[in-house]
């Protein structure tokens, strides 16, 4: 039976919503609100700015894409709005994120007749542009990529009715805050249009964003005390390096779990994972920055249908995303800053179901683990490490059976073989040139003198033949100045 506990009485049939977006509410089976939805819901279909904080998972995408469209269908086109003007835009800080918030508009927004557009970095620079140029009523990208098409004024913001920053407190992180500010003062006075901040953080840095750019927002904070889902299990262990990736194999043998999320701190060390999974059998998909946008997505998707068991991954994958039936997080390395700590273990636990939460303490991260848990309010539980926990890494049959390149100095007695077959040049010389005693022999000079150079390899009937050999074996002695 599923669990709607984390639901509230409040039907969406009790807010003044148009009837387009009941009909999408029903096609996607929701009808009682999330504690966020039921609390911001009225403030912003009343015109009024927003400022929501809530745990990840609990409904945030749908309360503002519900407000952008209500707004937007309850409101006609600003005079100022010419063919290119967009009137809502939403602004995310990853590209995932930003196509997730999309795929939501599309299902709630179905039958309301509004364009939507959606752009980021990394593909389909030029499909993305002609959408942007054909017109489109709600925009939703990254700040990038929106200001680079902004710039070549594919579109223009002089009619912007509704603004939308979604997880805002990881654009800072991202140093995004220049492009948003940027973004905002291209578009009309925050007066003449509705603005939404959500997050599941919001700092003192972000808030002062808000008054800046808002206009006097309410603050609606859902459980502000209680920053980690109440199904959550969360477990420490405190491995030496050399024990970290033993055991992770371990675990994963152990818990048998259907859907696995590891985060890492950098990149090579999710390639490092990510093929010592691949060796011992995981269908495991690393998800990183460098890796590219259109196999980032096959991926993401691989890993939400089932077809992926373990996704190995970066921060890019801790904010926002919505993935079903993750059932353990594990924290191959603490996270730096206790918030990110909050977005990782958010992608387990979600909606009211159950999740497991695993971090390694290791002795390059364990200095994270006390802002941690002074962050979330709450000691981890702490499990200790034995032998039977740990499993070795094998090595792959691929691997295995690849010849093995033997070292320099196995083959250096080769090149001597050969060489000795030879007879030296000298004698080859001589052997061809019977002539040679016929030739005038020259004095020795006396021992105090300078070495002598070598007598030139005489070679019959060419003598421009014997310089060279001469030039070519005997170089004269440069000395090389030392060097202070």
């Amino acid at each position: 039976m599923e669990d709607t506990s984390y639901l509230t009485k409040t039907r969406f049939t009790e807010f003044a919503l148009e009837p387009q977006l009941l009909e999408g509410l029903a096609d996607a089976g929701f009808e009682y609100c999330t504690k966020i939805q039921a609390e911001s819901l009225p403030v912003a279909l009343a015109g009024q700015d927003v400022a929501g904080q809530a745990q990840t998972g609990t409904g945030k995408t749908a309360a503002f894409l519900l407000a952008i469209f209500n707004h937007l269908l309850t409101h006609p086109r600003p005079e100022s709005a010419g063919p290119l003007s967009t009137r809502a835009v939403v602004l995310a800080p990853t590209r995932e994120l930003a196509i997730q918030i999309h795929r939501d508009a599309q299902v709630l927004g179905r039958t309301t007749g509004l364009k939507l557009g959606l752009v980021y970095g990394g593909t389909g620079y030029q499909e993305q542009r002609e959408t942007l140029a054909a017109g489109v009523d709600v925009l939703i990208g990254t700040p990038g990529r929106l200001i680079d098409y902004f710039k070549q004024q594919v579109f223009d913001l002089n009619a912007v009715q509704v603004l939308v920053l979604d997880e805002a407190d990881r654009m800072f992180d991202l140093g995004f805050i220049k492009d948003i500010r940027y973004v905002l003062r291209r578009m009309p006075p925050p007066t003449e249009r509705l603005n939404l901040l959500f997050s599941a953080t919001l700092s003192h840095r972000v808030n002062e964003l808000g008054y800046e750019h808002m206009n006097n927002p309410k603050e609606i904070k859902i459980d502000a005390d209680v920053v980690v889902a109440e199904r959550l299990l969360e477990e420490v262990y405190y491995p030496a390096n050399a024990e970290k990736l033993p055991l992770l194999l371990g675990l994963m043998r152990q818990t048998a779990g259907d859907r696995v999320l590891v985060f890492s701190n950098m990149r090579v060390t999710c390639d490092r994972v990510g093929r010592a999974l691949k060796q011992q059998g995981y269908t495991a998909a690393v998800l990183s920055g460098d890796v590219p946008q259109q196999k980032r997505e096959q991926l993401l998707n691989a890993f939400k249908e089932g077809k992926r068991q373990v996704l190995v991954a970066t921060d890019v994958a801790a904010r926002g995303l919505h993935i079903p039936s993750v059932s353990h997080v594990i924290n191959y390395d603490l996270p730096q800053d206790a918030e990110d700590y909050v977005h990782r273990i958010g992608r387990t636990a979600r909606a009211g179901a159950s999740g497991h939460a695993i971090s390694f303490a290791c002795e390059d991260h364990a200095f994270s683990l006390l802002d941690i848990e002074q962050y979330i309010g709450h000691p981890l539980a702490r499990q200790e490490i034995s032998e039977a926990v740990l499993e070795r890494p094998t090595r792959s049959q691929s691997s295995s059976d690849k010849p093995r390149k033997s070292p320099a100095h196995e083959r250096a007695p080769k090149r001597d073989e050969k060489a000795n077959a030879r007879p030296p040049r000298r004698e080859r010389a001589s052997q061809t040139s019977p002539n040679t005693t016929d030739r005038p022999r020259t004095e020795a000079k006396p021992a105090t003198a300078a070495p002598a150079t070598p007598a030139p390899i005489p070679v019959a009937a060419k003598p421009e033949v014997a310089r060279r050999v001469q030039s070519s074996r005997h170089r004269p002695k440069v000395e090389v100045p030392a060097v202070g």
